[in-house]
């Protein structure tokens, strides 16, 4: 579904990635490891066209390398900052509405509706109808998750959804992310929490200096220490 391939990208003269390559098959959760700095959410702005990119990014077949970030959302694309935007001064529900994209209706024919983001965060539905600003760090991770699904994306990109969550949100998050996979929709995960990572992904990938230094399955991850060493512990 997506091909990622000699990706590179600068931050001014800073050459942050150089020569990434992965992918992500349909339905699959692919989470994307490694040390604060080493280019994993430069990967997603990349992706998703925040900053210019050079290489190849192929998505079901098209480049997407050179198209506006709106492009590539319509696309099929969906991406989740860290910095957890909403939108001040509309209320949860609005800002869920949002998430729809250009002709789209919350009519039921699409994967997602909005009762389904009620039904899987009941704190959702309970502050349907106040201002988003005033929801909690948790619930506002929530809210931009959802409304990222309200799109209905083949894929979606989600960095460090667990970010100084409580455990119990911790759990939903976790849990979100498996039912989105059971849905068709493939996932990106960039997460430093190592161990939610490896319970809900099919593969690993492990980034060093804006590159990619170990591709495998969790448990071929957690067999070798070295690279856990070398990259990934404090």
């Amino acid at each position: 579904m997506l091909n990622v391939q000699n990706l590179h990208a600068w931050y001014g003269k800073s050459h942050i990635l150089q020569g990434v390559d992965f992918h992500v098959g349909e339905g699959e959760i692919v989470s994307l490891l490694g040390r604060n700095g080493v280019g994993r959410s430069t990967t997603c702005k990349a992706i998703i066209g925040e900053i210019e990119p050079q290489g190849m990014i192929d998505f079901q077949g098209e480049n997407m390398v050179g198209r506006k970030p709106y492009e590539i959302a319509q696309a099929g694309i969906g991406y989740v900052p860290e910095n957890r935007d909403i939108f001040p001064g509309l209320t949860t529900r609005q800002n869920l509405l949002l998430g729809l994209k250009p002709g789209q209706k919350d009519d039921g024919s699409s994967r997602w509706s909005l009762e389904d983001m009620f039904d899987m965060f009941s704190n959702l539905r309970e502050r349907a109808d106040v201002d988003a600003s005033v929801l909690s760090g948790g619930e506002k991770q929530m809210l931009t998750m959802c409304r990222t699904l309200m799109g209905d994306p083949k894929i979606i990109m989600i960095d460090e959804p667990t970010e100084g969550l409580a455990p119990k949100i911790v759990h939903q998050v976790g849990e979100l992310l498996e039912q989105i996979a059971s849905r068709g929709v493939s996932i990106l995960l960039v997460e430093q929490k190592l161990a939610i990572a490896m319970k809900v992904s099919s593969r690993v990938y492990v980034m060093g200096h804006g590159q990619i230094v170990f591709e495998g399955t969790p448990q071929e991850l957690e067999e070798n220490p070295e690279i856990r060493r070398e990259w990934l512990e404090v």
